[in-house]
């Protein structure tokens, strides 16, 4: 493995939200995270993957499986241990810009709902929506 050199950078979207995988070795990943509107929206917990969402731009609001909101503005950050329940909607007025970091010693399994099923990140039921880039612009740090 060497290292991996990646540049904070994700085009602007008219419409939806995108992932971009930054970097990644057997145990960490990287991402960077657009949110044009809404979030990650369906209650979920990621059974094998400690993460870490670091705000870059905009602001996001957490809730955990008791609902109790923590806002995040830009320069805040949460960590999220494994099998801990979250969600979270962008509710900053603007794109919401987030990196992200996750670890798993494990073999990662994505996420789950609170019936402990399989949630797809790109589902109806995690109230996903397709992003609409905004040709020849892009967000960068």
């Amino acid at each position: 493995m060497e290292a991996q050199i990646f540049e904070l950078k994700t085009p602007y979207l008219k419409e939806g939200r995108s992932t971009h995988l930054l970097a990644r070795t057997d145990l960490m990943t990287v991402m960077i995270k657009y949110y044009n509107e809404g979030g990650e929206n369906a209650l979920h917990a990621h059974p094998t993957e400690d993460h870490v969402f670091v705000v870059l731009d905009g602001a996001a609001t957490f809730y955990d499986k008791a609902e109790k909101a923590t806002v995040l503005k830009k320069g805040q950050g949460i960590l999220i241990p494994k099998q801990c329940y979250y969600w979270f909607q962008n509710t900053g007025g603007k794109p919401l810009i987030l990196l992200r970091f996750g670890a798993s010693k494990e073999a990662m399994v994505s996420r789950t709902n609170v019936e402990g099923k399989p949630l797809l990140a790109r589902s109806a039921e995690n109230k996903h929506v397709d992003a609409v880039p905004i040709e020849g612009s892009c967000w960068t740090l």
